[in-house]
Order: structure tokens, then sequence, then C-alpha cells
């Protein structure tokens, strides 16, 4: 008989969180640069995965000794499940790079504009990161990018810790902001841009003659992209703050996912008659299938949520285990947020964590954008770095009075 797995359910579910969500970063990572060899690291992380669920089955049947226990339980199970869900379909838009399924060069492209990019850059002899830990370098604050893996040699390390040293000619597989593009390849000593940008306009402009309003298609998955990341990072959030609200929210993620789908499909429908290339219409709704697939499974995570009991305290501890943690906070009158624009106080850069949503007299906004202007009252949800709560408070919260001294 096999050894009962030693780790435990808290570290486990953790784990399989943060797995995942590394999983749909890579697959992202794997289409924008057409990489075959990170296809393969999500297909790795997928049987480790699937061992996850595998340990995190046996161990929640041992420790169920009765119907109650049972009944408890099942909270990690269905999160479990929906974590899964979500690995799966990082497999499923991984494979669109290998299974000879195309997509258009223009969405590619496109995805440069996404909330979120991937970006690659090799660390410089003589710059800043040589020598130095992922930590000291504190590279989410500085920004606004992660590191979500590393490569030496012909050696990845897909699970950089803080501890990570550094070192000249390593290549950094990052994750984030745009405008941080930028700001990491200073800080690795690499030139400021070495982007093939013409070369992309010209075929965006050749796949736009072939395809009518392939724009519009190209839109659309994009933004389903966007809402299947908001919608995984506000469950978690509401799972975290245990708030309806935010639920609430997921489901009407879920539902404009679900319209946003179905206009692409009509508009594939329509582009059989004319279609340059059937395999690229193939990848088109792979990745829709998978976008909402990552939606319903945000959905159902919140259900732990909707039914407004106490979550199991593995659960919910599991939560705040993981790498990325969520944060909410209120712009108070006379802070340094009160009156600027996102972009102002270079918001991802100066803190290393993304705005999820922000709330304005009940009504919600999110993934603003950088041009959105924060005002007193307003509600921020945002998720990343345990050490950007800090910096986030900074700018929301006014400054204390200055003390004034006794008088005699």
């Amino acid at each position: 008989m096999a050894d009962p797995p030693k780790r435990n359910v808290k570290e486990l579910l953790a784990e399989s969180k943060d797995t995942s969500e590394l999983m749909v970063d890579l697959a992202y990572a794997a289409l924008f640069f057409s990489d075959p060899k990170l296809v393969r690291e999500v297909d790795r992380l997928e049987e480790r995965m699937n061992q996850y669920s595998y340990d995190l089955r046996v161990i929640t049947m041992l420790a169920a000794r009765s119907r109650e226990d049972a009944e408890a339980l099942t909270d990690v199970l269905h999160l479990a499940s929906c974590i899964e869900q979500i690995a799966d379909a990082a497999v499923g838009i991984s494979h669109v790079v290998t299974d000879v399924v195309a997509i258009p060069t223009a969405l590619r492209a496109d995805l440069t504009h996404a909330d979120e990019i991937s970006g690659r850059v090799r660390v410089r002899g003589g710059s800043s990161c040589v020598g130095r830990t992922l930590e000291e370098l504190e590279i989410p604050t500085e920004t606004g990018m992660w590191v979500i893996a590393i490569r030496r040699g012909s050696d990845w390390d897909f699970e950089p810790h803080g501890d990570s040293v550094l070192g000249e000619d390593d290549v950094l597989l990052i994750r984030g902001p745009e405008e941080g593009i930028r700001l990491i390849r200073q800080m690795a000593g690499a030139p400021v841009s070495e982007q093939p940008d013409d070369e992309g306009q010209q075929l965006t402009e050749a796949d736009g003659r072939a395809w009518p309003e392939l724009d519009r298609a190209v839109d659309i998955l994009v933004a389903m992209k966007n809402a299947a990341e908001v919608s995984v990072g506000l469950a978690y959030s509401a799972l975290m703050l245990r708030e309806r609200a935010l639920a609430a929210e997921v489901t009407t993620l879920e539902s404009k996912s679900d319209e946003l789908q179905s206009e692409l499909e009509s508009w594939v429908l329509r582009a059989t008659e004319n279609a340059p290339n059937v395999e690229e219409l193939r990848g088109l709704l792979r990745l829709a299938y998978a976008s909402e697939a990552i939606c319903d499974a945000a959905r159902s995570m919140t259900r732990l949520v909707d039914r407004g009991e106490d979550l199991h305290p593995i659960v919910a501890e599991a939560i705040e285990a993981s790498d990325a943690v969520a944060v909410s906070d209120i712009v108070e009158p006379g802070s340094i947020a009160d009156g600027k624009t996102l972009k102002e106080l270079s918001f991802k850069t100066e803190t290393g964590m993304v705005a999820l949503a922000i709330q304005r007299n009940g009504r919600w906004i999110y993934r603003p954008p950088a041009r959105f202007m924060l005002l007193a009252g307003d509600r921020v949800i945002a998720t990343g770095p345990e050490d950007g709560e800090e910096e986030i408070d900074a700018l929301v919260k006014a400054p204390m009075p200055a003390e004034t001294s006794a008088t005699a």
C-alpha cells in the first residue's frame, strides 16, 4: 500500500491555486511567443496539478470521520475542482500552439494591448540585476511586472522565489502592465525596445484584408481574456474578504463572457464562407471556450460565498497562504490618490498590484484604464504581492495630522 500524502490540505490548496494561475500565465506566453517549449511546461504543471487533486481527495476522505465532517469538507473539494477547471483551460489555450490549430496574426499582435502582457528580457552584464535576489530587486513594486519564470542556459525555473539570485544572461519571463516592460528592461540593462513593430503591423494589415471584420473578433477575444482573468481575481477576493457583493460581480462578468462567446460564434459562422484558413477559425473558438471555462470556474467558486455561511477554515487559510493577496481600500479625502489618475499615480509600478475593480456610488468599474481618476470614497479592489499592501495604503490613506508640541 502506498504511503499517505505528507502535505496537508491547506498547503495543497494553496499550491494548486498558485500553480493554476502560473499555468494560465505560461499558456498565454506560449501563445504570444508561439513557443512549444512553454506548452510542454504547461503540460508538466498539469501533471503536478493531477497529483495535487489526487492527494487532496485522499486526505479529505481520510479526514472525514462523520457526516458532519464530510459536509464541512465539501468546500475543499469544490474549490479544488474549480481550480482544476482553470488549469484544464490553461492547457487548452497552450495547445493552440502545438495542435496544428492556428490563430490570426492580428490576435497575437493585439494581445500586447490586453490588460497584462507577457514578455522576455535577458539580464545584461553590469546591470543592477546581476548577483541580486528577486527580493532585493523588488521587481513587482519597482516595475509592476511579475517574474513568472527564469531560464538559465537550457534550464527553466518556473517557481522563482524571493531568494532566487539573478545572473548575467539569465532570461526572465515576465508578465504585467505594458508600461512596465520599459522599466524592467532598464533594470536588466537591456535596450529599451527591440520589438518587431513594423513586421507586426504589416502582418496585422494583411490579416485585416483577408478577414472581414477581424478587428471585432480580436476585440472579443481580448475582452474575454481580460474578463476571465478579472473574474478569477475577484472570485478569490470574494472568498478572502467573505463578500457577496464581489461574488455578484463575478456572476455579471460570467454573463458578459457568455454574450461575448455567442457573438464570436456568430462571427465565425459568417466568416466560414470566405475563410482563408479554417484552422484559424478553430483556434479562435478554442481560445473563446477556454476563456469561458475560466469564467465558469470563477463563478462556481463564488457559490461558497453566495450561500452566506462561513467558509471552511482550511479554504480561507489556503487562499490567504497563496502567493497573491487581495486588498480592499477606500480612497480618503486628502490622500495622494484623491483626484489623480492611475497613470499619474503609477499605480501598478508603484504598488506591484493590479486594480481589479473600483466601486463608485454602488457601480463597479472592472480593470479601470490608466486614465481613470480616483476620487474620495472610491473603493479599490486590488491583487498582487503582499508587500504591495503598504504601498496602496500610502496612496489612499489621508496623511496623519502633524503632532504639535505641547505648550507650557
